[in-house]
């Protein structure tokens, strides 16, 4: 369920995001258009440049041809009022009829502030007089009475971060309400998604929005519980099978054993009969030990061996191994050597002792069966910082890279595989990879330092990190 506050944050993350964005962009569209539709220059800054450049010669009043050209393009006019008499002592051609020729103090007060007959009126001040620009009527809007409190203009900052914090808590809060059902209607919705790798029965509520996934959910629950049950079922049978025929074959197979033992012992018999006898009592023990391997595969696949773990000393639980096999009927073309590190005295693990033998004699085994012509196998134990390391490596023929490639790839034996002469190391090597995933641990095939094949079972130490 952590997905669901955090798609609860990511939500209103985007929603602030979207409004800063937004805030950001209005007030930008807005400058621009304000910049487009204000003229070139402030009209009060254009009335004291008009003011600065009337000159006075012989002939009154005049302004600069540049000016008045100027004036005409913005649909402007112009008047200078003089300071002694307070009447108009210069015009432009184009001052409208009703605009009056003399002023009072009050009118200059009124049209410094606002207008003449409607026209927004602009003002600079010169030595002799008053400059005075006039604007189309609806050109500008002026305030009449231009006059703010100094305290609230020095809070006016405080007061627009609160007025839009206050915008942005009742747009979430809006948010927040609008979206609490579909929220609600989410959490079921994750709640079944997540439970369906672990096989449990859904059923969610097919209301709301989500009613059409919530339908999808519980059907997916019900084929995966149905197909569940009968893989079950089937694994269970063919346990079973493996485990009937098993039992069913060592009696018939002990008869052939010691029946062929009597036989290769029986002196009447010719060399080459002996010989036949005893090959049928080499056959029938190596199909016991697959009839055994076999049975092991299928306990280990499904659950159905009992795991026994105790902490042990993986050096003399692998060296006990080595000598054990030593010390048997060992073939004179094979040669069993211990490359343990003689400072190496201690590695401690957490396993099941016959297990891990086994796994270990199985690829002793391998190397056996895969070099007929004999070669050297080395067994040593290692350790790292994490992992305590069993090798069993020999100088024979190997495999090729592709070889390696197709046995750490190699499907299940149980599975149907045509390529069954591609799996050349067989059913031992993957009872070894059973018994190490069944104690965390992990099984890395590759080539040998010494030339040939190499097996090396990576197991967590226990107790000494």
């Amino acid at each position: 369920m952590k997905s669901i506050p955090k798609l609860i944050r990511r939500f209103v993350g985007i929603l602030l995001l979207s409004c800063i964005a937004l805030f950001g962009l209005n007030l930008v569209i807005l400058g621009l258009i304000t910049a487009s539709q204000t003229p070139s220059r402030h009209p009060w800054i254009t009335a004291q440049e008009m003011a600065d450049s009337l000159q006075i010669g012989e002939n009154g009043y005049c302004l600069p041809e540049n000016e008045l050209i100027q004036l005409q393009s913005a649909g402007a006019w112009a008047i200078f009022i003089d300071n002694v008499n307070h009447q108009v002592v210069w015009q432009t051609d184009n001052l409208p009829v009703q605009i009056p020729r003399q002023y009072t103090l009050s009118d200059i007060a009124s049209l410094t502030r606002g207008y003449i007959d409607g026209y927004p009126t602009f003002t600079g001040e010169k030595e002799t007089g008053l400059m005075v620009l006039g604007y189309p009527k609806d050109s500008f809007w002026k305030n009449m009475q231009p006059s703010w409190d100094y305290q609230a203009i020095a809070e006016l900052p405080k007061n627009m971060i609160l007025i839009a914090l206050l915008n942005l808590l009742v747009i979430l809060l809006i948010y927040l309400i609008a979206n609490t059902k579909l929220l609600h209607s989410v959490k079921p919705i994750v709640v079944g998604i997540q439970a369906l790798p672990t096989g449990e029965a859904i059923h969610i509520r097919e209301t709301g929005v989500f009613s059409e996934l919530a339908a999808n959910i519980n059907r997916t629950s019900e084929i995966l519980q149905s197909q569940n049950y009968r893989l079950h079922k089937k694994e269970t049978a063919r346990a079973n099978w493996i485990a009937g025929v098993s039992h069913d074959i060592r009696t018939p197979l002990s008869t052939v054993v010691i029946y062929g033992s009597q036989l290769a012992a029986d002196m009447t018999l010719s060399e080459t009969n002996r010989q036949k006898a005893a090959a049928v009592v080499k056959q029938g023990e190596r199909m016991g030990k697959l009839i055994n391997d076999l049975n092991l595969a299928s306990k280990l696949e499904y659950n159905m061996q009992p795991i026994h773990k105790q902490p042990k000393n993986a050096i003399a639980v692998v060296r006990q191994v080595v000598v054990e096999t030593i010390n048997s009927d060992f073939d004179k073309r094979y040669f069993l050597e211990w490359a343990t590190d003689e400072y190496l005295t201690f590695c401690s693990i957490n396993v099941d002792e016959n297990l891990l033998k086994r796994a270990v004699m199985n690829l002793i085994q391998n190397s056996i069966n895969h070099n007929e012509m004999g070669c050297t196998i080395y067994v040593a134990v290692q350790k790292n910082d994490d992992d305590c390391v069993i090798l069993v490596e020999d100088d024979g023929i190997g495999a090729s890279d592709r070889q390696i490639e197709q046995m750490e790839k190699a499907p299940h034996y149980m599975l149907c595989d045509t390529n069954t002469e591609e799996q050349r190391h067989g059913l031992g090597l993957l009872i070894v990879k059973q018994i190490v995933a069944a104690h965390e641990g992990r099984l890395v095939i590759t080539h040998s330092v010494y030339g040939g094949f190499a097996a090396k079972i990576f197991l967590p130490l226990y107790g000494e990190k």
